[in-house]
Order: structure tokens, then C-alpha cells, then sequence
């Protein structure tokens, strides 16, 4: 307790307070309009955070994330149109409610559904982290190189699409970041003869141009088709036998956003997802689902809630980033100076609990700024994309330029633009690359020091109790993937 009033003193200030109601309002309409989404919108805020202070910048990013949670959930049951991706879950029941002139009950199920998610999850986070980045202390090289290894595979394991294209897709992002001068040896790699690649690539041309540019080009040539009609919403506040129901389902979407978070390829997606599949499968009625049953949307939108606020813990307890999102929140720590890992807990506390002191206060946010001011979100849906994108583009351009004042950064975010357009046109998802791009230095470095320290035997990964135990769980996933069967379990999971 007193760490986490320590974390409000810290967030409790002028500055950070602002930082975190613009995070969360801009989470909000981005997760109301279509086409963006947290991840491309992030990778475009990054190098406006530069200037601000370490904790003011990851306050209002990790606003962004969550508060795109709420805002997707709006547009999804009023106007079935899902401003983000883990909002298509509600969609199913939330606009039947809707039709059925239950949409304040949808509205005020999913509102209050996501903050109490919110609210459980900062606390598993003020609870877990502190734990396990004790536990974290006792890892050398080994285990962090088997860690990582691990991830990856699991990623590549939850990835959307074909295991083998994911699997090519992240050595693709690990070799982007084995770039620039050799730690050990001092030799260039890769730079092809050019001065600005020396340090490396940067992460943030990479992320927009991964990211922000193709979601733009993508909206651009699909002609928009919006007739948004604002649907008669009612009241907001239902009676308690509409609510009784959904309690139940919010608490078990709070435990398995809680869990999916935490794991490596989780997330909000992920969560959502899961728990309208678990809320299904243990109805006594499954025929409601889809046709507005309050389940539906409760057990989802406290899931994706709950995912996108686990997914800290990876990142804050372990330096590793458990999915895209938490893989440009790495990349802001760094742009700060500041290394992820267990380290931040013990050398930097009043960062690790602003931030988690922030969550509670951002949630409460969003919960008094979403349900009044619904009327303007679904209004927001008829500004066309044609006017939005120059600004986009703009803002993009000036942000990456500012970082390292360099001409060269814009140009090669440019590159990288035409290169995830070209995996957008080709279904590749350029996600699992960013995870790669992050990690691979860190598992190069890791993967080197423990052979130094070994004298080259390999078996120093496996005699060590932790990194033995998550190199078999890496192979094991390896194998069960190789499997047919899995495969083809794997393959019907992700088409539903």
C-alpha cells in the first residue's frame, strides 16, 4: 500500500494528470474510428514523446492502449462498426442489443465491465510485478537468452495465419536489428556503406513505417461506405436484474485477460476472443449468443481490458514485450534511456508506480468520459478518412523527423512503409517482425555471453535449472506445432 500511494504521488501532479486524460482520450477515438487502431497509433505519437518527461510519456501511451479498448466497444454495439480489432467480439451481441433497444444496458455493461477489469488487473499488476521481478534477479545470460527464445516461439506459435510465414516473418525482424557495429567485435554489419546505420536501425521509422503508413495507404483505396445512423439509445442506467447477469461473466473475463495478458503473442485481441468462446461453451443456453445475450459483451470487453493491462508485467518485470503493443511501449522506455527489466522496480520506483498509480486513475477517466459523451463518438464516425490522413501523414513525418533531426530517418520510414504495404498485400502479419526487430538484439547479446562464459558449450542453456526448463517448454512448443493435428486445431482456432 505504500508503494501504490507512492505511485499516486508521482502521478497525482498538473502535468502527468493532463499527459494521462490526453492518452485517454485519444485512446477513445481511436478505438471509435475505424482504421488505425492502438498499435499504428502509437508508433506515430512516439516521437512526439521525446520531449516529454519518461513517466508524462508512458502515461499518456499506455492511455492510448486501454482507453482504445473502450472507445472500439462504443461504435461497436451502437453502430456495428468495431473502431478496434478486439472490439469485433462485441459486435456480435452488442448491436443485437442495440436493435433490440437495449443499448444503454450494452453500453453501461461494457463501460463498467471494463473498469472493474481495469481496476482488478492494475491490482494483479501492483501485486505481481514486484514478485516476479525478485524472481527475475536471480537470471543471468542463460536464462534470459532461453526466455526470449521461448517468446518467440510462443509468439510465432499464437500468430495469426501460417506458423511457417510467422517463423520467417520474426528471423526477418531479428536480422533487421543484428544492423550496425558488432558489440564485441566492433565491425559494421549490414550498413551498407552508410554512416546513419552505424547505431543501427531506428525503432521508431520502423514502427511507423510498419505500421502507420501501410493502415493509411489500406484506407485510402477502400472507398468508405459509412451511413451512420445514431441509434436511440436510452437510458444508461438499467436495474439490477439486467445487471446480474453479467457480473459473473466480467469476473471471468477479468481472470483470463488476466492470465492471456501476461503470456508471450496475449493481449486485449487474444482475451476477448477466449472469453466469449469460454462464456459460450459453459451457457446453459448457447443459443442466446448472437442474438443479444448480455454475456457476450460483459465477459469480452472486461477480457480485452483486463489482456491489455497484464501485458505490462513482461515488459516491466522481465524487459521482454509480450506483444506489438508492449513491443513500441519498449521502444519508448528506450528512447527515454530507460532499460525494461527487473531493474526498473528496485532503481526506479517512482516510474513503475506512477505508471501503475496512472492505470487506476485512467480507468476512472474513461469510465466518466465514455458514457456522457456518446453522442459526440458516434458523430466523429462521419468525418471522412480523406480529411483525417494528410494531418496523419504530416504529424508523422515532423515526429520522426525530430527524434534525431534527420532526413534519413523520414526517408528510411518511407522504405519501410513500402515494405509493410507489401506484406499488408500479401496477408503478412508484420507484427511478429517488430517483436523480433526488439528482441533479437537482446537474445544476440545474451546468446554471446553465456557461450563466453561457457567456452562455447552450448549445454550451459540446459544444466541450469530455469533456462533447462524453458528451453524444453520452447522445444516442446516447436514439436507440438510440427504436429498435423495441432496444426490443423490451430489453423480452425484462428479462422473462428
Amino acid at each position: 500500500m505504500d508503494s501504490i500511494l507512492f505511485g499516486f504521488v508521482q502521478i497525482l501532479t498538473y502535468d502527468n494528470v493532463l499527459w494521462c486524460l490526453i492518452g485517454a482520450l485519444v485512446g477513445t477515438l481511436i478505438g471509435v474510428l475505424p482504421g488505425l487502431g492502438p498499435l499504428a497509433t502509437m508508433a506515430i505519437l512516439l516521437p512526439m514523446t521525446f520531449s516529454l518527461p519518461p513517466l508524462g510519456a508512458l502515461v499518456m501511451l499506455a492511455g492510448v492502449y486501454y482507453g482504445s479498448q473502450y472507445g472500439g466497444s462504443t461504435t461497436a454495439i451502437l453502430v456495428n462498426l468495431p473502431g478496434e480489432s478486439s472490439s469485433v467480439v462485441t459486435c456480435i451481441d452488442g448491436h443485437e442489443m442495440t436493435k433490440q433497444g437495449r443499448a444503454g444496458e450494452a453500453l453501461f455493461v461494457a463501460a463498467t465491465g471494463s473498469f472493474a477489469a481495469g481496476c482488478i488487473a492494475t491490482l494483479v499488476i501492483a501485486v505481481a510485478a514486484p514478485a516476479i521481478g525478485q524472481f527475475a534477479q536471480q537470471f543471468a545470460s542463460p536464462e534470459y537468452a532461453a526466455l526470449l527464445i521461448f517468446g518467440l516461439i510462443a509468439a510465432v506459435v499464437i500468430a495469426s495465419g501460417s506458423a511457417i510465414e510467422a517463423f520467417v516473418v520474426v528471423l526477418i525482424g531479428v536480422l533487421l536489428g543484428f544492423v550496425g557495429t558488432d558489440v564485441n567485435s566492433g565491425v559494421d554489419r549490414f550498413t551498407l556503406g552508410q554512416m546513419e546505420l552505424l547505431d543501427g536501425l531506428q525503432f521508431v521509422p520502423l514502427a511507423l513505417g510498419f505500421f502507420g503508413i501501410p493502415e493509411i495507404i489500406s484506407n485510402l483505396e477502400t472507398p468508405e461506405h459509412r451511413h451512420v445512423i445514431t441509434p436511440k439509445v436510452g437510458s444508461i442506467w438499467p436495474r439490477w436484474p439486467q445487471i446480474r447477469p453479467a457480473i459473473t461473466p466480467v469476473l471471468r473475463g477479468t481472470g483470463l485477460g488476466s492470465v492471456l495478458g501476461f503470456l508471450p503473442g496475449g493481449g486485449a485481441l487474444l482475451s476477448a476472443f477466449v472469453s466469449y468462446s469460454v462464456e459460450k461453451r459453459i451457457a446453459r443456453d448457447p443459443g442466446r449468443f448472437g442474438h443479444g445475450a448480455v454475456e457476450g459483451v460483459a465477459g469480452p470487453e472486461a477480457a480485452n481490458n483486463a489482456g491489455a493491462q497484464t501485458s505490462f508485467i513482461p515488459l516491466l518485470t522481465l524487459g521482454i514485450p509480450s506483444n506489438p503493443v508492449m513491443a513500441v511501449m519498449m521502444g519508448a522506455m528506450i528512447l527515454h534511456g530507460i532499460q525494461p527489466g527487473p531493474q526498473v522496480i528496485s532503481r526506479q520506483p517512482d516510474l513503475f508506480w506512477g505508471l501503475v498509480a496512472s492505470m487506476w486513475l485512467g480507468n476512472l477517466m474513461l469510465l466518466v468520459i465514455n458514457l456522457p459523451l456518446i453522442g459526440i463518438w458516434v458523430k466523429l464516425l462521419t468525418v471522412p478518412y480523406r480529411l483525417l490522413f494528410p494531418v496523419i501523414v504530416v504529424i508523422s513525418c515532423i515526429g520522426i523527423y525530430s527524434v534525431n533531426n534527420s532526413a534519413f530517418d523520414v526517408f528510411t520510414a518511407m522504405i519501410f512503409g513500402a515494405l509493410g504495404y507489401t506484406f499488408f498485400k500479401l496477408k503478412l502479419q508484420p507484427a511478429p517482425l517488430l517483436l523480433g526487430f526488439i528482441v533479437g538484439p537482446l537474445l544476440e547479446e545474451n546468446l554471446r555471453r553465456a557461450l563466453v562464459v561457457s567456452r562455447g558449450d552450448p549445454t550451459v542453456f540446459f544444466d541450469r535449472p530455469i533456462s533447462g526448463t524453458l528451453m524444453v517448454g520452447a522445444i516442446v512448443l516447436l514439436l507440438v506445432l510440427l504436429l498435423p493435428s495441432i496444426r490443423r486445431v490451430r489453423d480452425v482456432a484462428l479462422k473462428e
